[in-house]
């Protein structure tokens, strides 16, 4: 297959190149907008072969694995250029959704770094394999260090790799998922299955060997150590197994911000989709909450951090499916304000049950443009207004954005407009 010459028009909402080859669509990973390319072209996606004419955007990467690991989409592409690629995922977003709506310069949220992973294990004659998937492959890729991780990560590799030797000869795929706490490195396994007392024996000495607060095999206590506890805002957590965190520290204190300045008049706030509580327990510290999502082990971890924190009010944490069973419209009218964070799939039957409500403040945060441009046109026909947007990227070099929005009944900024023309 003889190489083609490709010029680069933008960047993909994967991070991909897109350039046009007899009127279609070729998407080349690594490539960068303005570069003339050659690359092996098999249908839609392309391969990169070599660099003809560079853009002058383009920069070293900072890691040696770069293109060959897949985590990152877009290491190479300057600064600025790259905070506008970001952005610009919004923008488009919101745009293919047929909504004219003003998006906030991105907001860089990496701080010292990612304090979750999951490394992947692959066994080969005895022999394991642990480190990241290539790019759309289960090939794994065996790395040293990531750059992107923060330093209360240094040594869950090594703890990692101690691990998946255990298991070894079982020769199952198995992934890892570690997460930095107070009390030491959390240890998640997933696609191991029940264990022998040996296995069972020998996993609780590499726990010890290594230092891990905590050992869990699919939610199964293995080895407890210390407590794997985080703080949110003035309470401490004690995070469930495998439990969903921001991916940095940074990251969830920036989405936060917003979501505690928009309610800050509140009395009485919904958080929706709750989580083990990042926004509930900041929130509690002046407003009444109720705290919803169907987690079963996130909800009786939140309620034990608002039942031992000091100064709160009242916070109740409810088990219940969203999906399922969103709060409908007069449920959603007790309340001053809700704060809705769902899954990337977004939340479309909460969405439209809200824009069938009264509540004046709405704030959706989101980790999906495309779910959230869905949602956002529910709220925008129900009534509402968009009063802010503002990306945020937490996941660096990666082609995910996080979103924060506010959203207003118009009939309340009329109203508070009225009052101000006297």
């Amino acid at each position: 297959m003889s190489a083609e010459r490709l010029t680069i028009e933008r960047l993909g909402h994967r991070g991909e190149g897109v350039a046009l080859l007899g009127g279609r669509r070729v998407f080349v990973p690594y490539a960068l907008p303005g570069e003339t390319i050659a690359a092996q072209v098999d249908g839609e996606q392309a391969q990169l072969v070599d660099i003809v004419e560079a853009s002058p955007q383009r920069i070293a990467p900072i890691c040696p694995h770069f293109t060959d690991c897949g985590g990152c989409a877009v290491q190479t592409l300057r600064a600025d250029a790259y905070a506008a690629w970001k952005r610009g995922l919004v923008e488009t977003a919101l745009s293919n959704a047929g909504l004219a709506c003003a998006v906030a310069p991105m907001i860089d949220a990496h701080g010292a770094g990612r304090r979750r992973v999951t490394f992947h294990a692959r066994f080969d004659s005895g022999m394991a394999r642990v480190g990241f998937m290539a790019a759309r492959s289960h090939r794994i890729v065996e790395i040293d260090a990531c750059p992107l991780l923060a330093r209360e990560l240094v040594g869950a590799l090594v703890a990692a790799r101690a691990i998946a030797e255990v298991l070894s000869p079982r020769g199952k795929p198995l992934d890892i998922a570690v997460t930095a706490t107070l009390g030491g490195l959390d240890m998640e396994l997933r696609g191991a299955g029940p264990l022998d007392n040996a296995e069972t024996d020998a996993l609780i000495a590499a726990a010890q060997a290594h230092d891990l607060a905590r050992l869990t095999n699919h939610g199964r206590l293995v080895a407890l150590r210390r407590a794997p506890q985080i703080k949110i805002g003035e309470a401490t957590l004690t995070l469930p197994a495998g439990a969903f965190l921001q991916a940095t520290q940074r990251g969830e204190e920036a989405i936060a911000a917003p979501v505690c300045k928009a309610t800050a008049k509140a009395r009485v706030v919904a958080d929706l989709f709750c989580g083990v509580g990042a926004f509930a327990l900041r929130l509690a510290q002046r407003a009444k909450v109720n705290a919803y999502d169907s987690d079963r082990p996130a909800i009786a971890a939140l309620r034990a951090a608002a039942q031992a924190a000091q100064g709160l009010l009242p916070l109740e944490a409810i088990e219940r499916d969203l999906f399922a069973r969103p709060l409908n419209a007069s449920e959603l009218n007790g309340f001053d304000a809700i704060v809705f964070d769902p899954p990337r799939a977004g939340a479309a039957a909460q969405a439209a049950e809200i824009a069938r409500s009264e509540i004046p403040i709405v704030v959706a945060v989101s980790c999906n443009a495309q779910s959230f441009a869905r949602d956002a046109a529910v709220l925008l026909k129900g009534g509402y207004v968009i009063r802010e947007i503002a990306p945020l990227d937490q996941f660096r070099y990666a082609a995910h954005v996080e979103i924060v929005a506010v959203f207003e009944r118009e009939s309340r900024r009329r109203s508070a407009k009225r009052r101000l023309l006297g």
